[in-house]
C-alpha cells in the first residue's frame, strides 16, 4: 500500500477512535450529570439543582405541566417543602440509556428514578418515576435541557403496593406552570407506559 494511502488510513482510524472517545466521555459526564441533580434533590438543594438545566430547560414532574426556563425551574424547586430534620427526599437516578447525537452536541437519555418521600411523624412513600430527558452542551459542559419525570407508582410505605397508590398530585400550591401537562396519564394502578425516545435496540423502528 503506497505511504500516502497508509496515512489516510491512520487518519480515518485515529478520527474513529477520537469520536469514539468523546462519546464514552460525553456519556459518563451525563451520567455524571444527571445523578447530581438526585443528590441534589436529595438534600434539597435547589439552587445547585437548577443550575444543573440549560437557561431555557424545562422541567415536567407527574403531570403537573411544564416549567420553562432555568429560573422558573428553581421557583419549582424551591416551592417544595424544605429540608430538615425529619425529612427524606431520596431520588436515586437508575437504568440509564443513553443517546448522544452524531454533532455531539445534544443527547437523550431514559432514567429510572428510586423515590422515598418522608416526614417524620406525619407521612412515608415511596415510588418510581421515569425520566425521558435530553441534554445540550454549553461552552463545552452538559447541561439539562428537558426533565420530563412520569410517576409510574406513588404508594404508602407502610400499606404498600397491594393497597393501591396515592393520586398523583396534579398541582404545585401558588405556583402555576408555563404550559400545561404534555401527558394526561395516572400512575398505578393505572398502566402507564412513558414514551420512548428511541427505537427497539434490536429490531429498530416500528417496536
Amino acid at each position: 500500500m503506497p505511504m500516502e494511502q497508509e496515512l489516510d488510513a491512520l487518519r480515518r482510524e485515529v478520527a474513529a477512535l477520537h469520536s469514539e472517545a468523546r462519546a464514552a466521555s460525553d456519556h459518563i459526564a451525563i451520567c455524571n450529570l444527571q445523578a447530581a441533580y438526585g443528590y441534589y434533590v436529595d438534600k434539597g438543594l435547589w439552587d445547585d439543582a437548577a443550575d444543573l438545566f440549560a437557561p431555557d430547560g424545562t422541567l415536567e414532574i407527574a403531570g403537573r405541566g411544564v416549567y420553562i426556563g432555568r429560573e422558573r425551574v428553581r421557583r419549582y424547586l424551591h416551592a417544595l417543602p424544605a429540608h430538615g430534620r425529619g425529612t427524606l427526599f431520596n431520588h436515586m437516578q437508575l437504568q440509564p440509556v443513553i443517546h448522544i447525537a452524531p454533532d455531539g452536541e445534544t443527547a437523550q437519555a431514559r432514567w429510572r428514578t428510586f423515590i422515598h418521600i418522608a416526614f417524620l411523624g406525619k407521612e412515608a412513600r415511596w415510588g418510581e418515576a421515569t425520566y425521558e430527558n435530553a441534554y445540550r452542551r454549553i461552552d463545552g459542559t452538559w447541561h439539562i435541557a428537558k426533565l420530563q419525570g412520569f410517576v409510574t407508582y406513588y404508594c404508602e410505605y407502610d400499606k404498600g403496593l397491594n393497597h393501591g397508590g396515592v393520586p398523583l398530585l396534579r398541582r404545585t400550591d401558588g405556583l402555576e406552570p408555563d404550559l400545561p401537562p404534555t401527558h394526561d396519564y395516572e400512575a398505578f394502578p393505572e398502566v402507564f407506559i412513558p414514551p420512548f425516545h428511541y427505537e427497539h435496540p434490536t429490531r429498530g423502528a416500528g417496536r
